[in-house]
């Protein structure tokens, strides 16, 4: 057996949690990932695992064989990245982590150019609105939309974004239109619930920085969902301008309060090092800010 695939596929286990998620994530069968950790724990003579029918959990001599496993992978794929950045050629696996909603909107259609200049390349892109772990999940690049923070990873910026206050001219009709952001206390609000502010909502206008506690009458993790209900007359949105572009556009949506103005966000491409940066993910953060920076999210005209 190959101890390589053996610690890829135990660490594997490790981390997603479950044989069902590493064996998908490494293009294996259940069955098959199951018989190489065990066939790993009857080479070693040691229990690595505690297996029941709901969880499992490392033994004391499977948490140093993760760690030192860990370690050795990333020697590994270290080794592997300084080659290929030799040669200058964009081969293998890149790992590409991105925001649910902007991953479906506008890196989806940029795949298709990408995989043709870069026929070597296999992509594994992973949508989701949580904060994952660049490092601790072996991801290559992660666009991020926020205000980052000191960290120590490298980051790029790509574009940016704003956060716009909208809704229906059907809701304002039927519920007025707010004339300032206090107003909103007032109003059926559609929340995000993953927004870093919470249910405090903030603004710079005329009379300075306004904070409001809004009182959701949605609350979702789904910013698509959010905008699909102030689509259907139901409340107010806060949502990146990325997203109601369009609908801003078509006057399916207009800005509410356009004097006061809510967070820019940069939109960024966010990896662990800039030592031994390989060819593929130099060639994608490339790609991305070439493709990206056409846009002008944070500089939309109010409607």
């Amino acid at each position: 057996m190959d101890r390589f695939l053996e610690m890829r596929v135990f660490t594997a286990v490790v981390d997603a949690g479950s044989f069902v998620k590493a064996a998908q994530s490494l293009d294996l069968s259940k069955a098959a990932a199951s018989r190489i950790v065990a066939d790993l724990e009857a080479r070693l003579g040691v229990r690595l695992l505690h297996r029941t029918t709901r969880r499992q959990s490392l033994t004391a001599e499977g948490e140093v064989f993760h760690a030192r496993s860990k370690e050795l992978l990333a020697s590994v794929d270290e080794a592997e990245a300084e080659v290929t950045e030799r040669t200058g050629r964009a081969v293998g696996l890149l790992k590409v982590s991105a925001p649910v909603s902007f991953g479906m909107l506008h890196l989806a259609p940029l795949w298709p150019g990408f995989m043709l200049r870069h026929p070597e390349v296999e992509l594994e892109v992973n949508l989701s609105d949580r904060m994952v772990d660049v490092v601790e999940e072996g991801i290559d690049v992660a666009v991020r939309i926020a205000r980052l923070r000191n960290s120590t990873l490298v980051s790029r910026q790509l574009s940016s974004t704003r956060l716009v206050l909208c809704a229906s001219k059907r809701y304002l009709r039927k519920h007025g239109t707010p004339r300032h952001p206090n107003d909103l206390a007032q109003h059926q609000v559609l929340a995000y619930s993953l927004l870093a502010t919470g249910d405090t909502w903030e603004f710079t206008g005329p009379d300075g920085v306004v904070s409001v506690r809004v009182r959701p009458r949605l609350r979702t993790n789904s910013g698509d969902t959010c905008r699909a209900v102030a689509l259907g007359h139901e409340g107010i949105i806060l949502q990146p301008s990325f997203m109601v572009e369009s609908d801003l556009e078509s006057g399916a949506l207009v800005e509410v309060l356009p004097q006061y103005k809510s967070l820019e966000l940069g939109i960024y491409a966010v990896y662990p090092t800039r030592k031994h940066l390989s060819p593929k993910v130099r060639a994608l953060i490339d790609y991305l800010a070439g493709s990206l920076a056409k846009k002008a999210w944070g500089a939309l005209s109010p409607i």
